[in-house]
């Protein structure tokens, strides 16, 4: 079997084919746009001198004592080699390339997940029924309808885990988690949890007649002679395996770490499985070849696929999702690829895209349980990445149809100039006002240069620049967050990260303490009440207060930076979520904002804005060449964040706007709303570029989650002549008219900003008019602002 085929061009091949031509053409399509890559991409000497560094320096800082590296390309391991010490206590033992380890939640992937699925296609399991078809005690505490594939997803809602003294019995461990009340609803949100994978090991268990170690020994790792991967391992094995903490009078080797598994006599869908890197990288081969020893087909490509919202972080069948392994690969949608990581230190990453897998093994608690395997993680991997060329997004989208509306933002559409962003420009200039500095940078996902890195690790290794420390806004460093984002540290750079969406929104002069400027680089979306403009001029007057530059790397307005629309912030209204009395369109880049409110808000600080170059002013962001990446959960792509500005002005209201759906703020509803009634009430205003559609919706996240909203669909006819700050208002004026018990008007007053307008909705004023008092506050904004403009 070609390992440099995709699965599905493997089905292809060994189908029948269509006799007609285009039948023919079709295929040949199929076959070059899933090829794997060209054989031969990686180098192992190439590789060592990228990695051994990385493990040495780890093991020099004593985040772990030793580790094995082995990676693969197709049929072939092109690297492996083993790092440091086995064990460090009693005596030293050097590690060796077949040590066992405790692969602890790698069991969740390589032992669980794939028995569950083979019970799935045996037709013992099916993945939308209830756990409790199965295991009639799960139901207690409103479990009764969490599925099977909502325990592979994480989606159960059920608590991380649960604590179990020693010695409580593996039979009172189970029913403790069948009687166990679920920490968030099912469907929504995933929350990783022990407790989905020891449940579904007890399902294995229930519906297989043998226990989960028995049936994985038989099914699975016999079949793939994966002979060093067990539960329980034989005494024989002892001397191979890596020790976990020290247990009493010495280390434990052998026994599982996890206290859940151990509680089950060791053997748990959650944890208990022992391996070594040879065995993973066949487990690797398996799935990257459609072995039907493992799973058929269609069982491995699900495995891929995300079960989760698409707001929310991914999750499949039992893995992560990621982004492929590519030069790019902080440009690209985090699917493609899959990875999944021990609490131990072990991590497991498959790309059938490069056709490159990845296996790390550590024992990073030993031998007094602390340790840090991030870091270790995070570099081999963006190691590996850093050698494999560039991926171009489309890829994905052909490997993965299904996966087609979530890829095309990535993609950028054909111009004949791509726009240069301010940390483009900034690099051909060679980091010139940033030489000799010690700087923090502000940032997020969005932060990345035209060559897909990202631009923490470009600034990194800037010469004569000091990178010491990050800020995240709201949604934090990856942008996929909700709610108060803690400090936290960058896994890749091992640099702090201090959030200014927790405890702090202003940096504090010790965040700021050492450092000569902080540098900004985040993706606006635009519009007045998104957060990060009220974050970038909090730090701009921390900054002014500690004497420090802010130095803006600028970036598109995504939604034209020539519109300006909708009622301007109250001066007595301002807040987080409008700092500054601007329209909800306000027409700015990030740069131009920070120009404007230095000279208005007269902040003494020395700002210096990095201009991009090859923008204009009426570019939208698809003009730009530019991908999009999701600044922030809801705003997935370019017409989500259009329609934003005028949708989020209600969502302090008793609505849904969409989120929870795949199509955050292109719907708007409730229980109490009469969908048909309100789509027609609306199109009777014959708002310009725009008309709705009764629909209806239920959302797994956000208000009315798990109910049925009826409400309207906004389509978009004509995105340069939509006024969505007015359509904001129509739909306020419209659902307060129709449905005056059910929306309370003052609780959108926080986005909409402005009191006269709220006022005019109460008094039945027509959004048109609404709009038209406005336009001497706009004409005033627009003499304002003139003086600010970077861009023509």
């Amino acid at each position: 079997m070609n390992a440099n085929l995709h699965p599905d061009a493997q089905r292809n091949r060994q189908g029948p084919q269509r006799g007609d031509d285009l039948g023919r053409l079709w295929l040949l399509l199929v076959l070059l746009l899933s090829f794997h890559g060209v054989a031969g991409q990686l180098d192992n000497s190439r590789l060592d001198v990228a990695i051994a560094p990385i493990v040495e320096a780890e093991i020099a800082a004593g985040h772990v004592p030793g580790a094995v590296v082995l990676i693969g390309e197709g049929d072939a391991v092109v690297y492996r080699r083993a790092f440091g010490q086995r064990a460090l206590v009693p005596a030293p033992e050097p590690m060796t390339v077949d040590t066992i380890f405790d692969l602890a939640s790698l069991t969740k992937a390589v032992a669980t997940t794939p028995a569950v699925l083979q019970l799935v296609e045996q037709g013992l399991l099916a993945l939308d029924t209830p756990v409790a078809r199965y295991w009639p005690p799960f139901a207690a505490q409103g479990k009764d309808a969490i599925t099977v594939r909502q325990l592979l997803a994480h989606t159960s809602g059920l608590p991380a885990g649960m604590d179990a003294r020693p010695g409580t019995p593996p039979d009172e461990v189970l029913r403790r988690i069948a009687s166990i009340k679920p920490q968030r609803r099912a469907g929504g949100d995933p929350l990783y949890s022990d407790l989905n994978f020891i449940t579904l090991g007890e399902l294995v268990r229930r519906v297989s007649g043998l226990p989960l170690d028995e049936y994985s020994r038989r099914r699975l790792f016999q079949p793939l002679d994966m002979l060093d991967t067990d539960f329980l391992p034989p005494a024989a094995q002892l001397p191979r395996i890596a020790p976990t903490t020290w247990n009493g009078g010495g280390p434990r080797r052998g026994v599982v770490h996890d206290p859940l598994a151990a509680r089950l006599g060791g053997v748990a869908g959650n944890a208990g499985l022992f391996g070594n890197a040879d065995d993973l990288a066949r487990f690797a081969r398996a799935v990257l070849h459609n072995n039907p020893a493992l799973l058929k087909p269609a069982s491995i490509r699900q495995i891929f696929l995300p079960q989760t919202y698409p707001a929310a972080p991914p999750r499949s069948l039992g893995w992560q999702p990621q982004a492929p392994l590519a030069a790019n690969r902080a440009a690209l949608p985090p699917f493609g690829a899959i990875n999944h990581l021990g609490y131990t230190g072990t991590g497991l990453w498959i790309d059938p895209l490069s056709g490159v897998y990845i296996v790390i093994l550590s024992n990073r608690v030993h031998p007094n349980g602390g340790g840090d395997a991030a870091p270790l993680r995070a570099r081999i991997v963006d190691a590996v990445a850093s050698a494999l060329p560039a991926l171009p997004a489309e890829r994905i989208a052909a490997t993965y149809p299904e996966l087609s509306e979530r890829v095309a933002p990535y993609i950028p559409k054909a111009v004949p100039q791509t726009v240069k962003t301010g940390i483009d420009v900034l690099e051909a200039d060679a980091f010139a006002p940033l030489r000799g500095l010690r700087i923090g940078l502000l940032t997020n996902r969005s932060g990345v240069d035209a060559a897909g890195r990202r631009d923490i690790d470009v600034l990194a290794h800037a010469p004569g620049v000091t990178l010491v420390t990050l800020f995240s806004p709201e949604h934090g460093l990856a942008a996929n967050q909700e709610g108060r984002i803690a400090d936290d540290s960058d896994s890749l750079s091992g640099l702090p990260v201090r959030s200014l969406y927790g405890k702090d929104r202003r940096p504090t002069a010790a965040m700021l303490n050492g450092l000569d400027a902080v540098v900004v680089d985040l993706q606006d979306a635009g519009t007045r009440f998104y957060t990060y403009a009220s974050t970038l001029a909090y730090l701009m007057e921390a900054a002014a207060t500690q004497g420090l530059r802010v130095i803006v790397l600028d970036r598109p307005n995504p939604l034209r930076a020539d519109r300006v629309q909708g009622p301007l912030l109250d001066a007595d209204r301002r807040g987080f979520t409008g700092y500054w009395p601007l329209p909800v369109r306000h027409g700015l880049t990030l740069g131009e904002f920070a120009r404007l409110f230095q000279a208005e808000a007269k902040v003494d600080v020395q700002l210096q804005v990095v201009p991009m170059q090859g923008y204009r002013r009426d570019m939208w962001y698809d003009d730009t060449g530019l991908p999009w990446l999701p600044p922030s959960p809801n705003l997935t792509n370019l017409t989500a964040t259009l329609l934003y500005p005028g949708v989020g002005i209600v969502e302090g209201a008793e609505v849904s706007v969409g989120r929870g759906t795949p199509t955050p703020f292109e719907v708007i509803g409730a229980p109490w709303i009469d969908g048909p009634q309100l789509a027609a009430e609306l199109n009777t205003l014959q708002l310009a570029g725009a008309h709705f559609r009764a629909t209806r919706f239920q959302p797994v996240a956000g208000p009315y989650s798990d109910e049925t909203c009826q409400g309207v669909r906004v389509i978009i006819d004509d995105r340069d002549a939509i006024d969505t700050p007015t359509l904001g208002i129509a739909l306020a004026a419209s659902l307060y008219r129709l449905y005056p018990s059910h929306f309370t008007l003052d609780r959108i007053l926080g986005n909409l900003g402005n009191r006269a307008s709220l006022d005019a909705i109460r008094a039945g004023t027509p959004p048109s008019a609404i709009a038209a008092a406005g336009q001497d506050a706009l004409s005033s904004y627009l003499v304002r602002r003139a003086a600010f403009l970077l861009y023509e």
